[in-house]
Parts: C-alpha cells; structure tokens; sequence
C-alpha cells in the first residue's frame, strides 16, 4: 500500500485550486523548491503525472483529477475526525455541521434546532446561512452533514427528504396601486419594477424561470443580497419583490409595505433537506436529520 502523507495531499490540493505551484507554496507556507520536491516524489510514488506543466501555470491530468477528488474526501473526514474528538475531550458528544438557505434559517430553524437542543445540550450545531446553490455544492464536497435548499433545484445526485413548504407573496410599498389586491399572479405584477436577490439565489432563478415561460420578462431594477435589504428598498419605493411570507412578517411592523398572496402554482415552494451519503452520516448527523424529517411531518 503506497503511504501518502496529509501535507502532501493537502498541498495537492492547494496546487490544484490556484492552478500554480507557486501560489499553493505561498499559501501552504513552504519555499517552491519543496513544492515542486513533493509534487515530483508523489508521481514518482504513484507512478502516473498528476500535472500538466505550462507556462502559465499547472492544470491537472486526469490521474490529477481523481487524486484531488479522493484527497479532498480524506482531508475533510481527517478534519471532521480532529474536530469530534477534541469536541470529546472538551466534554461535547457530538458534532453537525448544517448549510441552510436564508428562507429555512429565518422560518423554520430557530425552533427546530432550540428544539434539539434541548433534547441533545452536548451536541454543538454549527449552522452557516448560504444560498441555495452554495449549500447544494457543499454538501456535494463533504463540506457540510445536512443541507437544506429550494426544492427545485437539481439534486439527483444527493440523497433528498421533504422538509418544510413556504408560500410566496408580492410585496409592494404600502401605497402601491398593487397592494389592496387580494391575490395577484406574477404575470399582473410584471409591468411594474422589480428589486430582487442576487444571480446566485435560488429564488431569483425561480423568478427569472417563471418569467420566461408567461414570457415577460421581469424588470428588474436592484438587486441586493438579502431579504431584509429587499423589504428596505420597497419601503423607500424603489420597487416590488417576491418574498417568503414569513420572512415579510417579520419586518412588517417595522416597515410601511403591504404583501398579496400569489396565485402562481410554483408560489407554494418546498424546502428540501440533503445529505451527500446517509450510510456515512454521523450518529450524531443522523439525529439531526431524523429529528428535522419528524419536525417536518408535525408542520
């Protein structure tokens, strides 16, 4: 069995993701000549080139790319391994890590975590707020336990579980001629200017896909990177958004902006929850996900 050890991978690594040698030993702290030292031995040991050597830099060769993919894999389950065990040592028992978009952590885990942890005080639950592609490529890299993203986006590759439905609303400032409708399709809204989230979010590509099958496209006027920044825009009438309802509610009173119910089918979104491999879940990881599908059959 050929031993590789983790600096080694972990420069790799490092190598293949400025594409330059010169870089990675920047920014794995080493002098060039022991980059270049490592890189040359580890072909050697393996017996295959792992790099193309151009003048602009490096790119990986096939073999390069199957190392990267297994060399990342062990250097998140090494530091998935660290971080349990010192958890251990400090008295915690358990670990899990969660990427959510900004719809679940506004709307739904604020209880469903306190709920946990109130059933489970030593697990520590590390919760980062991300779009819903950025969740999505972190759960495909081992980067996160559970991820929770917009259910229409693709994951077939992704082991996936209902979680959680949100409804959409209009939102429009309080003197919109738009905003003592009782209920409203996009379609009637489109005329008027939009302000929405960044190219990234999945609601905005929720928006841009339903515009161009009622083929009108959306004004969009501002966009921004979060749903408070949106709320605050339309209060000032720079414009009208799409917005969970929940999510408006919570800035209503503070706000002078009206919201009316979508009659568009897709108005009605489910919140999906995804793990890259069930079988590799933590005990802990498996709680969690466990505890957030029961949550989701008592909605």
């Amino acid at each position: 069995m050929r031993r590789i050890d983790f600096v080694t991978l972990r420069l790799f690594v490092a190598i293949a993701e400025t594409r330059s040698l010169t870089r990675a030993a920047e920014r794995e702290h080493l002098a060039l000549a022991a980059v270049s030292k490592r890189v040359s031995d580890l072909e050697g040991q393996l017996g295959v080139s792992l790099l193309y050597r151009q003048p602009k830099g490096v790119e990986l060769t096939p073999a390069g790319h199957a190392l990267l993919h297994h060399a990342r894999n062990l250097l998140d389950n090494l530091q998935q391994l660290d971080a349990d065990l010192s958890e251990f040592s400090q008295g915690v028992k358990g670990h899990v890590r969660i990427h959510a978009n900004t719809s679940a952590v506004i709307e739904f885990l604020p209880e469903d975590l306190s709920a946990f942890a109130r059933q489970h005080p030593e697990v520590k639950i590390d919760l980062e707020e991300r779009v819903s592609s950025d969740t999505l490529r972190a759960l495909r890299e081992g980067l996160t336990d559970i991820g929770i993203f917009a259910g229409h986006m693709p994951a077939e590759d992704l082991q996936v579980f209902p979680y959680r439905e949100d409804r959409l609303v209009l939102v429009t400032p309080r003197e919109h001629p738009l905003a003592g409708r009782e209920c409203i399709a996009l379609r009637e809204a489109a005329g008027f200017d939009f302000i929405g989230l960044q190219q990234d979010a999945s609601l905005h590509a929720l928006l841009q896909q339903s515009a161009q099958q009622m083929g009108t496209p959306l004004r969009l006027r501002i966009q921004v990177r979060s749903f408070e920044a949106i709320c605050r825009m339309i209060h000032t009438g720079m414009g009208i958004g799409v917005l969970p309802e929940q999510v408006v509610r919570n800035y209503l009173p503070a706000l002078d902006v009206a919201m009316v119910p979508l009659t568009d089918v897709w108005a009605r979104r489910e919140l999906k929850l995804g793990v890259r491999n069930l079988e590799s879940l933590s005990v802990t990881a498996r709680l969690m996900l466990e505890h957030l599908t029961l949550r989701e059959g008592q909605s």
